[in-house]
């Protein structure tokens, strides 16, 4: 690593640590993003609201995976109830800043089952079986939506 990558990493890590700690509900708020409670949205409305969340969260350079195991109703519910209510660091919107939200990446029991169910791959399954052989290893399943495609990438904000 060169030094002046170095220089900046160690001014990231100090950044990082200094910094203030804010909710992503909060951000969008100030954003001028109205967040209204689940309950309060029809199907219709819901859909808009969960697309205008994600492209949000995409320009504050927070980005979504593993949703297609879950309804836009169950991943909006998700997010306005959890995921968004998570204080994290409030960094300078950079290009080589991101955060990663995986909906099944908290490493429980449960978002196990799910990851090896709809995400992982025949190798990664076999390799899971192979280091956790007591474990029960769900039958590989489509998953029931197709959202994660359509998902704002790093690259693309």
């Amino acid at each position: 690593m060169s030094q002046e990558l170095r220089e900046q990493f160690w001014e990231y890590v100090v950044a990082y640590e200094k910094s203030e700690r804010i909710t992503s509900f909060d951000l969008l708020v100030q954003g001028g993003l109205a967040l209204p409670a689940p309950e309060a949205l029809d199907e219709m409305q819901l859909n808009a609201k969960l697309w205008e969340v994600i492209r949000g969260l995409a320009l504050l350079r927070i980005f979504l995976y593993s949703t297609n195991h879950l309804s836009d109703r169950e991943l909006y519910e998700e997010l306005w109830h959890e995921e968004l209510r998570v204080e994290n660091p409030d960094m300078p919107i950079d290009k080589n800043y991101a955060c990663h939200i995986d909906l099944v990446g908290s490493g429980s029991e449960e978002d196990a089952e799910l990851y090896l169910r709809y995400y992982a791959d025949e190798e990664t399954r076999n390799q899971w079986a192979k280091d956790w052989p007591n474990d029960i290893i769900p039958a590989h399943e489509a998953p029931p939506y197709d959202r994660d495609r359509y998902l704002p990438t790093r690259d693309q904000y």
